[in-house]
Parts: C-alpha cells; sequence; structure tokens
C-alpha cells in the first residue's frame, strides 16, 4: 500500500467533500425555510406537503435516466452546469420572496428544477469519489462524507430558523452563496471527466475527452436493473429501503407542527431539528465499529426498528423541546447502513455502469419517499402533530417486522453474488 496518500492529504477528495458540505449546509437552511414559508402563507400543512412532494416526484422521475448520462457525457463539465443552475435557481427564489410575489406555483416549479439539477448532481459526485479515492480508503471517504451531512445537520436547520427570523428571503439567499461556493470547490477538485478504464469509447489523440458508443438509455437503464435482480439480498434490501424513506421522509412536517403545538418557534424547531445532526455526527465517528459488529441486512433491521420507536417516543408530552431527545437516536443508528452500503456499491458496480447503478438503487429507494412528506403532511392536518408521529413510528414497527421475514435480508452480508 505503499504510495497511498492519506485521505486527509488526498485535495481532490477534500474539495469534492468541501463543495458537497457547503451545498449540504445552505440545502439544511432551506429545509426549514421552505415549510415555515409555505405553512405562514397558506396555513395548510397539507400544501408545505405538496411542495416537498412535488420536489420528491421530479427526482425520482428524471434520476434514472439522469444516472445513464452522467455514464455517458462528460462529467466534470455536468456537474458544473447542474450546480450552477442550481444556484441560479436558489436566487430566483429568493427575488420572488424578496419582491413579495412569490407563489405555491413558484415554490413547485423552483423545487422540481432544483431536483432536475440534484439528479446530476448526485452520480457524478458518487463516481467522482470512486474515481479519486483508493479502494482501501473508500470506508473512510464515506464516513467522511456522512458527517458532513450529520454536520450540516446540526447546523443548518437552528441558523436556518435564526435566518428566517430575520427575514423570509434570508435562508434562500444564503442558500444561494453556499451554491456558488460549492460551485468553485467543484472546479478545484477537477472530478475525472470518464472512468480510466471505460469500455465502448474511442480515444481522441492529445487527451481529448473519450466519446461512448451511443446506445438506447432505455437498454442501458436495463442493464442495471437487471444487475441489481440478480444479485440476492440487495434487491430485498431496497424493497425494505423504500418503504423506510417513505415512512422516513414523513415525519418532518407532523414534527414541525407539534413544536408549533407546544408554543415554539422557528428558532426552537430549528434547533429541536439540529438533534438530527448531534445523532449524525455520533453515528458516523461509530459507523466503522457497528459495520463490523453487525452485517448490512440485520443493520438494516435494527435501524428500522429504532426509527420506529424514537419517531413514537417524539410524541411524549414534555415540552417543546422534548423531541430532540428521540431524534438523537433515530440519526445514531442510520449512518452505519449508509457507509456500509456505499462502500459495498463502490467496490462490486463496474466503473462505466456506477452512474446508472447510483440512479437505480436511489431510484429504489426512492419509489416512495416522494409520497412521504404529503402522507406527513395529511396525517398532522387531520390528527396533530403527535399523533402523527405516533402512526408513523407503528408503522415503521410493522415494516421491521415484516422485514425481519425475509431470509434473504437477514443474511444479507455485503458479499454480493449472482441469483
Amino acid at each position: 500500500m505503499t504510495g497511498i496518500v492519506p485521505l486527509r492529504r488526498n485535495m481532490r477528495f477534500q474539495m469534492v467533500w468541501i463543495g458537497g458540505a457547503a451545498s449540504r449546509l445552505g440545502s439544511e437552511f432551506t429545509r426549514l425555510a421552505m415549510p415555515l414559508l409555505v405553512l405562514a402563507l397558506t396555513g395548510s400543512p397539507g400544501l408545505a406537503g405538496v411542495v416537498a412532494g412535488a420536489r420528491m416526484v421530479a427526482l425520482l422521475l428524471i434520476q434514472l435516466p439522469a444516472g445513464v448520462w452522467v455514464d455517458r457525457w462528460d462529467r466534470r463539465r455536468t456537474l458544473m452546469i447542474a450546480q450552477s443552475f442550481q444556484a441560479a435557481v436558489s436566487a430566483l427564489l429568493a427575488v420572488l420572496i424578496l419582491t413579495g410575489q412569490v407563489q405555491i406555483w413558484h415554490f413547485v416549479t423552483l423545487a422540481v428544477l432544483d431536483a432536475l439539477c440534484a439528479a446530476f448532481i448526485e452520480p457524478v459526485r458518487d463516481t467522482a469519489i470512486r474515481g479519486i479515492v483508493p479502494a482501501s480508503q473508500l470506508h473512510s471517504a464515506y464516513a467522511q462524507e456522512e458527517s458532513r451531512t450529520h454536520a450540516a445537520g446540526l447546523i443548518g436547520p437552528p441558523l436556518g430558523g435564526l435566518l428566517y427570523t430575520l427575514g423570509r428571503a434570508v435562508p434562500f439567499l444564503a442558500e444561494t452563496v453556499t451554491l456558488v461556493a460549492a460551485a468553485l470547490f467543484y472546479a478545484l477538485a477537477k472530478v475525472p471527466r470518464r472512468p480510466a478504464n471505460q469500455s465502448q469509447t474511442s480515444a481522441r489523440e492529445d487527451g481529448e475527452e473519450r466519446r461512448p458508443i451511443r446506445r438506447g438509455v432505455h437498454r442501458e437503464a436495463a442493464e442495471a436493473i437487471t444487475w441489481l435482480w440478480r444479485r440476492r439480498g440487495l434487491r430485498e434490501v431496497t424493497a425494505a429501503m423504500m418503504v423506510l424513506n417513505l415512512l422516513g421522509g414523513a415525519f418532518l412536517i407532523p414534527l414541525i407542527v407539534l413544536v408549533g403545538e407546544r408554543g415554539g418557534g422557528a428558532l426552537t424547531t430549528g434547533t429541536v431539528l439540529a438533534a438530527l445532526g448531534i445523532g449524525g455526527l455520533a453515528g458516523a465517528l461509530l459507523s466503522g465499529h457497528i459495520s463490523r459488529l453487525l452485517p448490512p441486512g440485520i443493520l438494516l433491521l435494527a435501524v428500522l426498528t429504532i426509527f420506529g420507536a424514537a419517531l413514537a417516543a417524539t410524541a411524549l408530552p414534555w415540552g417543546a423541546w422534548w423531541p430532540m431527545v428521540p431524534l438523537v437516536f433515530i440519526t445514531l443508528s442510520t449512518p452505519s447502513l449508509n457507509v456500509v452500503l456505499n462502500v459495498v456499491i463502490a467496490r462490486m458496480v463496474p466503473d462505466k455502469m456506477l452512474g446508472r447503478m447510483g440512479a437505480v438503487l436511489s431510484m429504489g429507494g426512492m419509489a416512495l419517499k416522494p409520497f412521504g412528506p404529503v402522507l406527513g403532511g395529511t396525517l398532522a392536518a387531520a390528527l396533530g402533530g403527535a399523533a402523527a408521529l405516533v402512526v408513523l413510528g407503528g408503522l415503521l414497527g410493522a415494516t421491521a417486522a415484516a422485514a425481519a421475514l425475509s431470509r434473504e435480508l437477514r443474511r444479507f452480508t455485503g458479499e454480493i453474488a449472482p441469483a
């Protein structure tokens, strides 16, 4: 292993990581500000859920073809264009809010455009890590990625809540700045344009871009889906993740309603949500130990069980700040699962299929997720925040019990073999 640069000195990876951290932080600012603003304008939790759901639907629809195109196109150029356009979308929304012209259809339209950008950005980032990090350092790289996500989740919501109290447009202006910064760091990282060993390409002289032989989008997508279907255990894990993402994506609006019902304002709500970041950071640090103790299948069952119990516990009548405690346990359990599954995919999937395969797995995991905010908003409107959270927690517990019946899922170790 001599000659391998330590991860902390791998400047290309660190630039990608910092760019992702900046982008994620901006998203956390508006993750809270968006539903707060929609609620302030309409008074409807259901409409707040529709806005979030529209973004997820758009991401779901474009993700698979985007993954195919990422494998075909110049990945560096794709990343820069998508990131720059995402910053422009955020800036436009901020201008609409500042001028007092924003309407619900603006939120929906711009959320869809933001999702289209994200559908290209995330696959390129995933393939970039595979291209600039040695296989022996992948676990550490993905653990650092996970820590970035939860660090942003720790400081983003309370800071977003504080920015919102300064002015409704301020969180969106701050997000624009972070997205521009992300684009600059990605430019410094010089993300690989193509896999080094990509097949079916014709190289030009003098290092010019390689161009893949064109094949149908459907055929290339089907190739990735077939790869997944033939892997025992992974397809069952994907099915369970679909339900986890549906129910896990439904709790934000009921939680905001719950804190509001107990007298908490925007800053209180943001601070409560920061508990997700506290648990996530601790979980990312412990991911190496936990992943050695539990194989991925059993780890998934544990995450489902803990998530459900913690979500139901947020409804206990102990004040607006109480949900911070169970929320810590939700994200304390999830980083290890994310890291383990990311490493398995990065090691097993051929470079030329990484964009497509990442899109297929993400699409599988997200197939039901767009309905999460709508479900959560509807339950909160009908039952109130506390009862909605209890219902969601119970459904997660039932999912864990049903998943435990799958022999393939229980025995899934990450050693992916053809069916």
